[in-house]
Protein backbone atom coordinates (compact mmCIF):
# COMPACT_ATOMS: atom_id res chain seq x y z
CA UNK A 1 0.00 0.00 0.00
CA UNK A 2 1.19 3.47 -0.53
CA UNK A 3 1.98 6.00 1.97
CA UNK A 4 -0.26 8.56 2.41
CA UNK A 5 0.78 12.74 3.54
CA UNK A 6 0.60 12.62 7.41
CA UNK A 7 0.63 15.05 10.06
CA UNK A 8 1.22 12.42 12.74
CA UNK A 9 5.19 12.74 13.82
CA UNK A 10 5.93 9.69 15.37
CA UNK A 11 9.32 9.59 18.22
CA UNK A 12 11.54 6.54 19.64
CA UNK A 13 13.33 6.25 22.89
CA UNK A 14 17.27 7.58 22.78
CA UNK A 15 19.10 4.83 22.15
CA UNK A 16 22.05 6.89 24.24
CA UNK A 17 19.97 9.69 26.29
CA UNK A 18 23.62 9.44 28.61
CA UNK A 19 25.83 11.83 26.09
CA UNK A 20 25.29 15.10 23.68
CA UNK A 21 25.78 13.60 19.80
CA UNK A 22 24.37 15.90 16.64
CA UNK A 23 21.57 14.19 14.04
CA UNK A 24 22.06 16.09 10.83
CA UNK A 25 19.14 15.86 8.41
CA UNK A 26 19.18 17.30 4.92
CA UNK A 27 15.62 17.31 3.93
CA UNK A 28 16.03 19.09 0.38
CA UNK A 29 12.10 18.14 -1.30
CA UNK A 30 9.84 20.60 0.67
CA UNK A 31 6.67 21.92 -1.01
CA UNK A 32 3.63 24.08 0.41
CA UNK A 33 1.44 26.94 -1.40
CA UNK A 34 2.11 30.45 -1.36
CA UNK A 35 -0.66 31.99 0.96
CA UNK A 36 -1.45 34.76 -1.61
CA UNK A 37 -1.04 33.10 -4.93
CA UNK A 38 -1.45 29.68 -4.02
CA UNK A 39 1.26 29.13 -6.51
CA UNK A 40 3.84 26.13 -5.24
CA UNK A 41 6.60 26.89 -2.26
CA UNK A 42 9.98 24.95 -2.27
CA UNK A 43 12.42 24.95 0.78
CA UNK A 44 15.34 23.23 1.46
CA UNK A 45 15.38 22.42 5.41
CA UNK A 46 18.31 22.01 7.17
CA UNK A 47 18.02 20.00 10.71
CA UNK A 48 20.43 19.31 13.80
CA UNK A 49 19.11 18.31 16.83
CA UNK A 50 20.65 16.94 20.34
CA UNK A 51 18.34 14.39 21.45
CA UNK A 52 17.31 14.25 25.31
CA UNK A 53 14.84 11.11 25.65
CA UNK A 54 13.86 10.97 22.25
CA UNK A 55 14.78 11.40 18.39
CA UNK A 56 12.43 11.83 15.74
CA UNK A 57 10.89 8.54 13.08
CA UNK A 58 12.56 9.33 10.09
CA UNK A 59 9.26 7.96 7.90
CA UNK A 60 6.66 9.82 9.91
CA UNK A 61 9.17 13.17 9.29
CA UNK A 62 8.80 12.75 5.51
CA UNK A 63 5.26 11.64 5.68
CA UNK A 64 4.64 14.85 8.03
CA UNK A 65 7.00 17.25 5.38
CA UNK A 66 4.59 16.00 2.47
CA UNK A 67 1.52 17.07 4.40
CA UNK A 68 2.16 20.64 3.93
CA UNK A 69 1.83 20.34 -0.05
CA UNK A 70 -1.72 21.38 -0.48
CA UNK A 71 -1.58 24.16 2.73
CA UNK A 72 -0.78 27.76 2.28
CA UNK A 73 1.89 29.67 4.64
CA UNK A 74 4.80 32.18 4.42
CA UNK A 75 7.98 30.86 4.73
CA UNK A 76 8.23 32.17 8.01
CA UNK A 77 5.25 30.85 9.90
CA UNK A 78 5.78 27.42 8.21
CA UNK A 79 9.65 27.24 9.24
CA UNK A 80 8.47 28.04 13.19
CA UNK A 81 5.33 25.83 12.29
CA UNK A 82 7.60 22.92 11.73
CA UNK A 83 10.45 23.72 14.40
CA UNK A 84 7.67 23.73 17.05
CA UNK A 85 6.18 20.54 16.21
CA UNK A 86 9.72 19.05 16.42
CA UNK A 87 10.32 20.68 19.53
CA UNK A 88 6.83 19.90 20.74
CA UNK A 89 7.55 15.76 19.97
CA UNK A 90 11.18 15.14 21.12
CA UNK A 91 11.91 18.50 23.51
CA UNK A 92 15.30 18.05 22.50
CA UNK A 93 18.69 19.80 24.23
CA UNK A 94 19.38 21.59 20.95
CA UNK A 95 17.77 22.62 17.89
CA UNK A 96 18.33 24.13 14.76
CA UNK A 97 16.54 24.32 11.65
CA UNK A 98 17.41 26.35 8.64
CA UNK A 99 14.58 26.67 6.04
CA UNK A 100 15.82 27.75 2.52
CA UNK A 101 13.39 29.13 0.49
CA UNK A 102 13.56 28.84 -3.40
CA UNK A 103 13.70 31.95 -5.19
CA UNK A 104 10.72 33.73 -5.73
CA UNK A 105 9.61 37.28 -7.69
CA UNK A 106 13.84 37.92 -7.35
CA UNK A 107 13.89 37.42 -3.70
CA UNK A 108 15.29 34.36 -1.45
CA UNK A 109 14.58 33.57 1.80
CA UNK A 110 16.75 31.94 4.27
CA UNK A 111 14.88 31.37 8.05
CA UNK A 112 17.10 30.48 11.24
CA UNK A 113 15.74 28.93 14.04
CA UNK A 114 17.47 28.04 16.82
CA UNK A 115 15.48 25.96 20.21
CA UNK A 116 17.64 25.29 23.89
CA UNK A 117 16.14 23.15 26.68
CA UNK A 118 16.72 25.56 29.81
CA UNK A 119 20.21 25.46 31.35
CA UNK A 120 21.36 22.86 28.81
CA UNK A 121 24.83 24.19 27.38
CA UNK A 122 27.61 22.09 25.40
CA UNK A 123 29.55 24.54 23.56
CA UNK A 124 32.32 21.99 22.37
CA UNK A 125 29.78 19.99 20.41
CA UNK A 126 27.84 23.60 18.83
CA UNK A 127 31.48 24.52 18.01
CA UNK A 128 30.96 21.08 15.69
CA UNK A 129 28.02 22.22 13.61
CA UNK A 130 28.28 23.51 10.19
CA UNK A 131 28.13 26.96 9.82
CA UNK A 132 25.20 29.27 8.52
CA UNK A 133 25.31 30.06 5.19
CA UNK A 134 23.00 32.28 3.49
CA UNK A 135 21.67 31.13 0.27
CA UNK A 136 23.76 32.41 -2.41
CA UNK A 137 20.54 32.20 -5.13
CA UNK A 138 20.40 28.50 -4.43
CA UNK A 139 18.90 26.52 -1.62
CA UNK A 140 21.78 24.00 -0.61
CA UNK A 141 24.45 26.25 -1.28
Amino acid sequence: MPSQPSRELERFPNPHPERDYVVHMDLPEFTCLCPLTGQPDFAHFMLDFIPDQHNVELKSLKLYLWSFRDEGAFHEAMTNRIADDLICLINPRYLRLLGRWYVRGGITTDVLIEHRQPGWQNPDILSQLPTVRWAQHQPGH
